[in-house]
Formats: structure tokens, sequence, C-alpha cells
């Protein structure tokens, strides 16, 4: 099978795939994110404990993009700590910009290169970037809440 199969593969199966679709119980950080010009909408919930994101989950819906996107980023940040999490969405954006092509320094992105692609179809860039940007939303939140006390 032609690598591009392979990443269809992948993209269609966390499109479906149930286990990252629910509820974070002891959620410390969410953030409800929505791409308004396709109607893709999400609320990312992590677990922060001391410093490492403990879980990480979505509800919501969306076009098969934005749903894999969500879920192998759910399973790339599970276990990380907020500072590599951080460096990651930085990766993962800078690579459906087109900024980041190297294939070694992408490797560090699991699956979620299968979205690689996507930076060559500007009308689905938006929905590949929701759940990272999501993701950055929720982490800088919390970021203001905890400076003002």
């Amino acid at each position: 099978m032609a690598i591009e199969g392979i990443y269809t593969q992948l993209i269609t199966e966390h499109s479906r795939d149930k286990r990252n679709r629910r509820v974070v119980e002891g959620a410390n950080h969410t953030h409800h994110g929505v791409n308004p010009s396709c109607g893709d909408e999400l609320t990312l919930e992590l677990r922060v404990e001391d410093g490492k994101i403990a879980d990480a989950a979505f509800t919501g819906s969306g076009c098969a993009i934005s749903q894999a996107s969500a879920s192998m980023m759910s399973d790339i940040l599970r276990g990380k700590t907020v500072e590599e999490a951080d460096r990651l969405a930085d990766l993962f954006l800078g690579m459906i910009k087109g900024e980041v092509t190297d294939e070694e320094e992408l490797e560090e992105l699991d699956e979620a290169i299968a979205l690689q692609g996507v930076s060559k179809m500007p009308a689905r860039v938006k929905c590949a970037v929701l759940p990272w940007h999501t993701y950055q939303a929720a982490i800088t939140e919390n970021r203001k809440e905890t400076a003002g006390d």
C-alpha cells in the first residue's frame, strides 16, 4: 500500500475512533474551539498534573480531518510535559503551514504526520489546526488565570 493510502487509512480510523472522544474526569484545562468557515467545533479537555498532561480528550463534531487531528493530538500530548506539548503544537502548525518539512523532525508527531498533505489543501488547513489552536488557547487561558492568583 502506498504511503498516501496508509495516511488516508490512519485519518479515517482516527476520525471514527471513540477512545479520545470523551469527557476527561478531573479536567483542569478546557477550551471550546470553532471553525466558523465549515462548522467544525470541539471542546478539548486536559487534566494537567505536576506539569504533565495526564489525560487529553475531546467532544464535538466536524469533518474527518478535524476529528482525526483532535484524536491524534490527544494521543500525542498525553504523558508529555506542557513544555513538550507546546513544542509539538508549534511543530504541527509549522508542518501544516509548510514551514517544517524535515521528515526526521516531523517523526516526533507520530501518526499526526499523516496530516502533512493537508498543507496542500488550503480549504482544509483550518480543519487540521483547530484542535492544536484549541490546545494552545486552553493552556494560555490557564496560564493567565494562574498568573492572576
